[in-house]
């Protein structure tokens, strides 16, 4: 017998045809592309039809008006004899949205009179007055009850004690994109606030025209809370004693440094210290 190689045509027997799996390669790839394109697609109208899913998607500009309607929802939660002051709104820049992206978080202060021992009851009132979508509740925390709140577009409100006679109640975006930046809304003329201002500036023997700030919230029914409010340095010794006869010698509050009263529809607060004086004059939401 020969040892020579047969050539010819492979026999039937033998490995099959590559041709089934390049087929079946070419289907995969075609499937794996039109997958792709239709994810595209489904993203694209996500962004830009659906509502924002976390808190980097909404950014400084546009979170901000939740903030101020949240401010006066707090207020008109704490009603007028137990609203304090509204605070200005604060703009802390330099945090980071991701590791590529600079951001800003805006936060709003409400303070609200909370008799010692109160505390607990004053918050929960105020959580039973918000609305339900906000899921507001009060649990304890490190150093006493706090309030938790969902405002809407990822904006939390928290509150709890200062240990004084009042809680601080906090409305906070946490870290956004700037985008075009917070603007508050334009402060209309002076009201009452500003009479009753310059009246506890007098009294204190600071000059009456000092410069204040007014800021505002709108009301959830119309209408908008304001305080102004005016921090004068170092002058003439001042004490709360001054305010009294303002207070009707009836006070809302009396815990030096610290002096509430009321003046009409007006709350009145001062905090006093041998290196400066602060005083806010408020008016609130309609209950």
């Amino acid at each position: 017998m020969s040892g020579a190689v047969q050539t010819g045509w492979a026999s039937s027997a033998g490995p099959a045809a590559p041709a089934p799996a390049r087929s079946r390669r070419r289907w995969l790839l075609a499937v794996t592309v039109a997958w792709a394109v239709l994810l595209a697609g489904l993203t694209w109208v996500s962004v830009r039809d659906d509502p924002p899913t976390v808190r980097e998607q909404r950014s400084l500009d546009q979170a901000g008006p939740v903030v101020d309607r949240a401010v006066g929802e707090l207020a008109r939660a704490a009603g007028a004899a137990g609203l304090l002051e509204l605070g200005p709104a604060r703009i802390a820049s330099g945090c980071r949205v991701t590791p590529f992206e600079d951001g800003a978080r805006l936060r709003r202060e409400v303070g609200v009179l909370a008799a010692t021992g109160d505390e607990r009851a004053v918050l929960a009132g105020i959580a039973d007055r918000l609305p339900a979508s906000w899921r507001a509740g009060v649990g304890p925390g490190v150093d006493g009850p706090e309030l938790r709140a969902d405002a809407g577009d990822f904006v939390a409100v928290e509150g709890r004690p200062t240990v004084d006679g009042r809680v601080r109640l906090v409305v906070d975006t946490g870290c956004r994109p700037v985008g075009a930046g917070y603007t508050p809304s334009p402060a209309t003329a002076a009201g009452p606030e500003t009479a009753a201002l310059t009246a506890a500036l007098l009294a204190l023997d600071r000059p009456g025209d000092a410069a204040s700030e007014l800021v505002t919230a709108p009301c959830p029914g119309g209408g908008v809370a304001r305080t102004a409010w005016s921090a004068n340095g170092s002058g003439p010794a001042a004490s709360t004693a001054a305010l009294a006869p303002l207070a009707g010698n009836a006070p809302l509050l009396d815990q030096p440094p610290v002096y509430a009263y009321r003046s009409g529809a007006v709350t009145v607060l001062a905090e006093i210290s041998p290196d400066a004086t602060r005083l806010a004059a408020t008016v609130g939401c309609p209950g």
